[in-house]
């Protein structure tokens, strides 16, 4: 009986199945209920709910509900008592283990606050906005790919207003291309100077710098984890590829480098010294920030001036003519600074 009824009715007595609970509740009311009445609910029973009646064993009598009620006040308390054990005995074994590695020194962080995995884009958001939050003076962003679309930008534009409201500096590095969207140019706008944008053929992957202490970079090339970085040297070293970065760069409002070339745009010479590496035309496309279509246009165009009939042949061209080295940017000093840009927060994260 004891089987069956743990099988038909797996609950405590503070949850009772409706079958229960309409013959207990009757014999409350009543004083009793005839034993043949908790034959379908032996789990009344069972929980000890209800016993026989010593004066007629054909009748079952109810335990007290406060009886009932202190019954499983007293077990949850002995429940609560054992694990409040359970999590001191962890604790001090793990207190142990971190022992064995001795204190940290002054200053440091430790591995796990050094480098942080952040899995799905939820929590890349949060980590993010909790930097932003933190921010006091500066962020420097790297913004690889094409033109920025206007959803994009639009975004992240309360965090970068309240950047610019606390006073923070911003400085974003783009890819040339990104010069021709709009959006960027009216995000530039909107921010006035508390932003300087500048643009480069090509740039590194994402990279978020907050007060030069803490670094955001994608963990995968979907961009669905990315890696927080608090290490010193780790966020002191992407700050100087990302100054190195920048004072190679363009002011976005500056013209951009002379070609060589009559007839040969920037973007085609960047494509020409790419191809002269022997990139694919996808690697190529990818670096620039534009799509396959639009950089095999410039391929056909880029044969035609040069006088090509074949890849192998504008190979031989673009080595002929000096376009197989990068076009290098004039001396950015010169050049008016560009006050205004979209900052990196009004992009997807990660």
């Amino acid at each position: 009986m004891a089987g069956h009824g743990t099988e038909e009715h797996p609950h405590g007595a503070d949850r009772l199945c409706e079958a229960g609970d309409r013959v207990y509740s009757r014999a409350v009311r009543r004083g009793r209920v005839p034993r043949r009445d908790a034959e379908p609910v032996p789990c009344l029973l069972e929980l000890a709910l209800l016993h026989p009646d010593p004066d007629d064993m054909d009748w079952l009598v109810p335990t007290s509900p406060q009886e009932v009620m202190t019954r499983l006040l007293r077990g949850l308390y002995a429940e609560v008592s054992a694990s409040q054990r359970r999590m001191g005995a962890t604790v001090a074994a793990f207190e142990w283990y971190a022992a064995l590695g001795g204190p940290a020194p002054a200053g440091t962080p430790g591995e796990s606050a050094a480098i942080r995995v952040l899995d799905g884009a939820p929590r890349i958001q949060a980590a993010l906005d909790e930097a932003t939050d933190a921010c006091t003076t500066e962020v420097l962003t790297v913004q690889p790919g094409g033109i920025r679309r206007e959803h994009e930008l639009s975004e992240g534009l309360h965090r970068a207003l309240a950047l610019r409201g606390r006073g923070v500096r911003m400085r974003d590095l783009y890819n040339h291309v990104a010069r021709h969207g709009q959006g960027l140019l009216n995000y530039l706008e909107l921010m006035g100077d508390a932003v300087e944008a500048r643009t480069l053929d090509e740039v590194i992957d994402r990279l978020i710098l907050f007060d030069r202490t803490v670094a955001f970079i994608p963990a995968n090339a979907d961009r669905t984890m990315a890696l927080e970085l608090r290490h010193p040297a780790l966020v002191a070293y992407l700050v100087t590829v990302f100054e190195r970065l920048w004072r190679l760069a363009v002011p976005l409002t500056a013209p951009l480098p002379e070609t060589r070339i009559e007839g040969v745009s920037h973007r085609e010479q960047s494509i020409a010294a790419l191809l002269a590496e022997g990139h694919q035309d996808a690697v190529i496309a990818e670096r620039l920030g534009i799509s396959v279509r639009t950089c095999r246009a410039h391929i056909a165009r880029l044969s035609e001036t040069l006088g090509a009939a074949s890849r192998t042949q504008l190979g031989v061209r673009i080595a002929q003519v000096g376009l197989d080295r990068p076009l290098a940017a004039g001396p950015v000093g010169a050049t008016p600074e560009c006050r205004g840009g979209a900052n990196a927060l009004g992009e997807p994260a990660g």
